[in-house]
């Protein structure tokens, strides 16, 4: 059984699982502790990054690589296109949505990690984490806050950084002759591309399904909610909002095990 190491709320892990799921290979996705998930990635990938896919007697890290492999080994359901130009364009924008998740994950997590659902995502719903949860929360906020550099100039930095990259896919999508209600970002299927672009911007929006959906009694901070009715109005928004209404069909749950 092919197995995917992960964080839940990793929108790079969801990226992954998506990949997969897309893919229709069976899986499970097996939850790691930040921190000490580097004994493995290291040992196994060379990496001290999540996702990380045990295919087999393979070891792959990093959601673009892991992208890459399942097309090279899984040719069915491509993922980039084998037409030099789109394959071209999928690239490029798989990276563009790699420093745009870069830039999410800065910004959304200088308001999430002040929200206790979210810690105990990270914290899972067992183990021993959850058994010495005030002090595993303690460790975690702080550890994640040095680790990215969360703090509010940095963040406000990445906000403006994200808008700017925002637009330039936006430009990307309404060129490809797509928009808010039809198309894709590249060609005229779904690809690497909107996988990419649409699970690095997922935290923004909370899509049904996903880590970042907010329990109900859950008011979400002002800068949060007033950015995602920005974007919506906009063809952007309402593209990742369609993608992931019609084209994300989970078949394994993001909680991991």
């Amino acid at each position: 059984m092919r197995t995917l190491y992960q964080f839940p709320l990793s929108h790079y892990c969801e990226k992954a699982r998506w990949l997969l799921d897309y893919k229709e290979l069976d899986y499970v996705a097996r939850n790691m502790i930040p921190g000490g998930h580097r004994l493995s990635t290291r040992w196994h990938a060379s990496s001290d990054t999540l996702p990380m896919l045990h295919d087999d007697n393979v070891w792959i890290a990093d959601s673009s690589e892991i992208a890459l492999y399942l097309d090279g080994v899984y040719a069915e359901k491509p993922l980039i296109s084998s037409a030099p130009k789109e394959r071209t364009s999928t690239i490029k924008l798989d990276k563009k949505a790699t420093e745009l998740g870069y830039h999410v994950r800065r910004w959304m997590f200088l308001y999430l990690l002040e929200e206790p659902y979210a810690i105990d995502i990270v914290i899972g719903e067992k183990g021993l984490m959850r058994t010495f949860r005030p002090i595993s929360a303690f460790i975690l906020k702080q550890g994640m806050r040095q680790l990215y550099k969360i703090n509010p100039e940095k963040a406000e930095q990445s906000k403006q950084k994200l808008s700017q990259l925002i637009n330039e896919i936006e430009a990307a999508l309404l060129a490809n002759g797509a928009d808010g209600k039809q198309g894709y970002l590249v060609g005229k299927t779904f690809s690497l591309a909107d996988i990419a672009v649409c699970a690095m911007a997922a935290p923004i929006f909370g899509p049904v399904g996903t880590p970042w959906v907010a329990p109900s009694h859950i008011i979400p901070p002002e800068p949060l909610a007033a950015y995602q009715a920005e974007l919506l109005a906009r063809p952007f928004g309402q593209y990742v909002a369609r993608i992931y209404a019609n084209e994300r069909k989970a078949r394994v749950d993001w909680r991991g095990q």
